[in-house]
């Protein structure tokens, strides 16, 4: 055990993880030149169209010091991206040490410190890394003072490397095997495995992957879960290189994986334990906190008798993304459906994405949005994730919303626009500190709402891509929100009401219904959009008919026969107008979700 480390490499997105994951791995020789390709560990056609990580990826590799041992490194590559955030959690619980990776180009961003935090709770033993230090741009001694100042560390503890040219890999390997402690555990205890990640193979069941904190594993074993209770045989066991390699023991301290024909999604609970049912351990291993989704949104299938496939791709999603939860709802207008949450809307895309490349699921989403707390005149409280579950006004004592405290890191010469922006979207400032003389850390209080549409991007637009943004939770607070729902004809569309803060609801409603008469198609009838909260009316507009020219046989001759075969048109029209039925695009869901 001596011989085992396990560390994770963890930084803000974009900051060149997976390429130096890809210069350790050439480095011990992991991979022959055939196998080797740009970010190896990002394996999914996604992760490489968008460059990337979606999801953790553990590898092991065996490299020799220069104190002339073999040393067993179980290295996970983590994502950079907040909405992957429960993926870093996971892979700090698995590991005892982490490489702190800052490019040199951009100094230290908010998802850095928040990741640094959460490997700081577990107590992990931190390397910085400055990396693309052989870039023109790279501000090294300025980095490693922000580095400094945010870990109280000395300078000469950070090692500068480069992921492109492969410059200091040589240190951060020995620095791992120097700083990193070994695992501790006891190989003669119990068996206690960690389950930090499953998949799910078409052939060969469910293939959990575990960290072994006590104990070992021998092929063909009967192991059980411990949570959920379930019993299974080891059939196969392994470790984890570019491809699962098996072997027949693997003992405490060390990561692996194990393929037991387990069909049934809910036997495998990522954060569960593995132990041998001759000799069981006695308590669980403390794993992570369950995740809270952020944001919420309904998922349809395209055609009603897909309702069961959807399921099923979801379960096997969930089993690869344990952040991914969902319930099934139904809508008047969709039919039956989930709803799905999410920790944020990139992962809401990917997730739909997913869907359609892994199951061929073609899916509808309806507009997404928070949960809140209703508490009614009687005093009860409910939590309502969708619109249309709200209780009548009447009943309604308060509505709270939840709020978060986000930290947005910008250079000072987009600082007014960054503070405009907060401000308009209901922030209140807390503090404000320059970490250097042109960088400047901001931390608003806001509701959630108001960040899941389009704060991101408006963010990244206004500083040039500079600005960076982390938040979590802070609870719940009280607001004034009005339920706005979209008419068609008369008749609400569920899928497109939603909550929203009353002195918005005005210019909202009005935008949606022009959306909406650009987006629905022309019918034979008049479509009146309307935008009401409650019984008022707040936006009309009318999507107009298409009318045939019914008085051009008529040319000359009295007033009355032209008269005659308009009121005979208004007629068809209006009984047509009562039979009508309204179909709004998906396009149009879309658009409302873009809407600016």
């Amino acid at each position: 055990m001596e011989r085992i480390r396990n560390f994770c490499i963890i930084a803000h997105i974009d900051h060149g993880k997976s390429t130096l994951a890809d210069r350790l791995l050439e480095k011990t020789h992991t991979l022959n030149q055939r196998e080797m390709q740009a970010q190896v560990l990002d394996d999914m056609d996604l992760e490489r169209e968008k460059g990337i990580t979606i999801k953790s990826h553990a590898i092991q590799m065996e490299y020799v010091a220069h104190d002339g041992n073999r040393y067993t490194l179980n290295l996970i590559d983590t994502p950079g991206h907040v909405d992957f955030s429960y993926e870093v959690s996971r892979a700090i619980a698995s590991c005892e040490g982490a490489l702190l990776v800052v490019d040199a180009t951009q100094g230290i961003q908010a998802q850095t410190i928040s990741n640094l935090y959460l490997a700081l709770d577990h107590d992990l033993e931190i390397i910085p890394v400055l990396n693309k230090i052989d870039m023109e741009s790279a501000m090294v001694d300025e980095v490693k003072d922000q580095v400094v100042d945010l870990l109280g560390c000395k300078h000469e503890e950070i090692l500068c490397a480069s992921g492109k040219t492969g410059e200091g890999v040589d240190d951060i390997l020995e620095a791992i095997i120097s700083r990193i402690p070994a695992p501790k555990g006891d190989e003669n205890a119990p068996l206690q495995a960690l389950i930090f990640d499953s998949v799910f193979n078409p052939f060969r069941g469910i293939i959990a992957y575990f960290r072994i904190f006590n104990g070992k594993i021998h092929k063909g074993e009967l192991v059980k879960f411990f949570n959920t209770g379930s019993e299974y045989d080891a059939d196969e066991i392994g470790v984890l290189k570019l491809k699962l390699s098996p072997r027949d023991e693997i003992a405490a301290g060390d990561v692996g994986y194990i393929c037991s024909g387990i069909k049934s999604s809910k036997d495998v609970k990522v954060g569960d334990t593995i132990t041998s049912v001759a000799t069981p351990c006695t308590e669980a291993i403390a794993g992570f906190e369950d995740v809270k989704p952020m944001v919420f949104a309904g998922v349809y299938p395209v055609e009603a008798d897909q309702y069961e496939d959807l399921r099923a791709s979801l379960e096997k999603l969930q089993l690869n993304d344990a952040s991914l939860t969902f319930e099934p709802e139904s809508s008047l207008a969709l039919g039956f459906g989930f709803r799905c949450g999410f920790l944020g809307l990139l992962h809401m895309e990917i997730i739909q994405e997913r869907l359609y490349r892994e199951f061929d699921m073609d899916v509808i989403t309806t507009v997404p949005n928070v949960s809140y707390r209703i508490t009614t005149t009687a005093g009860d409280t409910v939590e309502v994730h969708n619109p249309s579950g709200l209780p009548e006004i009447t009943k309604i004592a308060k509505i709270e919303e939840p709020y978060i405290l986000a930290q947005i890191i910008t250079k000072a010469d987009f600082l007014g626009n960054v503070l405009k922006l907060c401000i308009d979207k209901r922030g209140v400032m807390r503090n404000q500190t320059y970490i250097t003389t042109d960088r400047v850390e901001v931390n608003f209080e806001m509701p959630l709402s108001e960040i899941v549409f389009d704060f991101y991007d408006k963010l990244k637009s206004i500083s040039k891509g500079y600005a960076s943004f982390d938040y979590h939770r802070t609870g719940y607070e009280q607001s004034k929100l009005a339920k706005l729902d979209i008419l068609l004809n008369g008749e609400p569309v569920d899928a497109l009401s939603s909550l929203i803060y009353a002195d918005h609801a005005y210019d909202f409603g009005r935008k949606m219904c022009e959306k909406l008469k650009e987006l629905i198609p022309r019918q034979q009838f008049d479509i009146a959009i309307q935008a009401a909260i409650g019984s008022k009316i707040i936006a009309r507009e009318t999507v107009k008919a298409v009318r045939k020219d019914v008085t051009a046989k008529c040319y000359g001759g009295d007033i009355s026969r032209k008269r005659k075969l308009l009121e005979k048109q208004k007629a068809g029209k209006k009984r047509m107008r009562q039979i009508g039925q309204v179909q709004v695009p998906q396009s149009a869901f879309l658009a409302v979700l873009k809407m600016d």
